[in-house]
C-alpha cells in the first residue's frame, strides 16, 4: 500500500477528521484490511470486548461443531455462508444498505464487513439450532424456535452496541424508524424471520438431495452436503424476506401501522406454533426416559452464552457512550431537504435522505 492510501486509512482514527473519500491501493486492500487493536481499544474499549466476545463465541461453536461430527460441521459451515450473503446483498442493494459498522482491528469488503460479524451468525443460528434440536420439537416448529432463540441471544447485543456506535442506522429509512431503545423493531424482526428461513431450508435441501440415517447424521457424499448448504445460504435470505410480506409490509406500508405491532404479532404468532409443535412432541416421547448426557462441548457453548450476556452487562455497568469514539463509515451528510425513494415490495416510500453527500467518512462520537 503507497503511502498516500496508509495516510488516508490512519485519518480515520484521529478525533475530528472528515474525508470526502476513501481510498484503495488495489482489490486486495479493498477486500481486507488490518490495524493496530490498541488503536482501537484506545478509541472504542466496548467494541473491542463486543468483538472478543463473538470471536471466542465462533471459536467454540466451531469446536462443538467438530467434537459432535455428523452434519454439525456443515451447519456451522453454513451459517457462514448464509452470514455472508445477508451481509453482502446489504451492502450492494440500495434500499436495505442501511447501516454501518464501526471499524475494527480486521475488517472486509471496502471497511465494511467486521471479521466478528461473520462469525456472528454461528453465534446465532448454530447456538440456537443446537437449543431448538435438544428440544425435540416437532419438525414443523422447530425453525420457527430456532428464529426466536436468535433473536433471544441478540437482544442484548443490539441494544447495548448500537448505543455503543459499534453500528450505526440510517435516521430516516421509514423500514426502519420505528425504534426499540434505539434499535429498530425490525432488526428483531429480521433476525427472527431469516432464521426461521435458514433452518427450513437447511433440513429441507438434505431432505431432498442428501441421503442419511438421521437428521444430524451427514451424507457420505460430501459433494451433496456443500451443494445443500450453498442452496440454503441463498434461499435463506430469499424466506425470509418473503415472511414481511403477509404481516409487515400491508400493515405497515398500507395502514402506517408502527413497527412494534408486527413485531409484537410476529412473535406471538411463532410463539404459539413452537408451543403447539412442543405439546406434540411432548405426547410422542411421553414414554422415553433415557437421560441424555451432556457434552463438555456443549458445556463450553453454555459457558459462551453465559459471558456473552456478562459482556454486555458489563459494558454497560462500567463504560460510557460518550467516552467512546466510533470511526469509519457512517451515514452520508448533506441537505435535509433532499428525498429519494425508498422501494418496498408493495411500492415507492418516500424518505427525507441526505443524498447530497458532502461527507462519506468520519469520526462521530456521543457527547
Amino acid at each position: 500500500m503507497n503511502e498516500t492510501t496508509n495516510e488516508f486509512y490512519e485519518n480515520l482514527f484521529t478525533p475530528g477528521t472528515a474525508l470526502s473519500e476513501l481510498k484503495f491501493d488495489g482489490f486486495c486492500d479493498w477486500f481486507v484490511r488490518l490495524s493496530d487493536v490498541s488503536v482501537h481499544w484506545e478509541y472504542q474499549p466496548s467494541y473491542v470486548l463486543s468483538q472478543c466476545s463473538y470471536l471466542l463465541g465462533g471459536l467454540i461453536t466451531f469446536i462443538h461443531a467438530c467434537n459432535h461430527g455428523g452434519r454439525l460441521p456443515y451447519l456451522w459451515l453454513t451459517t457462514i455462508l448464509h452470514g455472508l450473503a445477508v451481509e453482502s446483498i446489504s451492502y450492494i442493494h440500495p434500499d436495505i444498505d442501511n447501516f454501518w459498522h464501526s471499524q475494527t482491528f480486521l475488517i472486509f469488503l471496502g471497511r465494511r464487513l467486521p471479521l466478528h460479524i461473520i462469525v456472528l451468525y454461528p453465534v446465532f443460528i448454530y447456538n440456537s439450532s443446537i437449543a431448538a434440536a435438544k428440544a425435540r420439537l416437532s419438525k414443523w416448529s422447530e425453525p420457527f424456535a430456532v428464529g426466536l432463540l436468535v433473536v433471544l441471544i441478540d437482544i442484548a447485543y443490539d441494544i447495548v452496541s448500537v448505543n455503543f456506535l459499534h453500528w450505526t442506522w440510517h435516521d430516516t429509512d421509514p423500514n426502519i424508524y420505528d425504534r426499540h431503545y434505539w434499535v429498530p423493531w425490525n432488526s428483531y424482526y429480521f433476525h427472527a424471520t431469516f432464521a426461521a428461513s435458514f433452518t427450513f431450508w437447511f433440513h429441507f435441501t438434505r431432505e431432498v438431495f442428501c441421503e442419511s440415517d438421521g437428521k444430524w447424521l451427514a451424507d457420505k457424499r460430501i459433494v451433496r452436503e456443500l451443494l445443500s448448504s450453498f442452496i440454503t445460504a441463498l434461499l435463506g435470505p430469499i424466506g425470509g424476506i418473503l415472511m414481511f410480506l403477509p404481516l409487515y409490509h400491508p400493515l405497515h406500508d398500507m395502514y402506517n401501522i408502527h413497527s412494534e405491532v408486527t413485531y409484537s404479532v410476529l412473535f406471538v404468532v411463532f410463539l404459539l406454533i413452537v408451543w403447539t409443535g412442543d405439546r406434540g412432541a411432548r405426547s410422542k416421547f411421553a414414554g422415553d426416559s433415557a437421560n441424555h448426557k451432556v457434552s463438555w462441548a456443549t458445556w463450553l457453548i453454555v459457558l459462551h452464552l453465559v459471558c456473552h450476556y456478562a459482556t454486555f452487562l458489563y459494558i454497560v455497568s462500567f463504560f460510557n457512550p460518550e467516552d467512546e469514539i466510533s470511526t469509519g463509515l457512517k451515514e452520508p451528510l448533506g441537505p435535509c431537504d433532499k428525498y429519494v425513494p425508498v422501494q418496498t415490495v408493495l411500492g415507492m416510500v418516500s424518505t427525507a435522505v441526505i443524498s447530497d453527500i458532502k461527507v462519506t467518512l468520519d469520526n462521530f462520537w456521543r457527547g
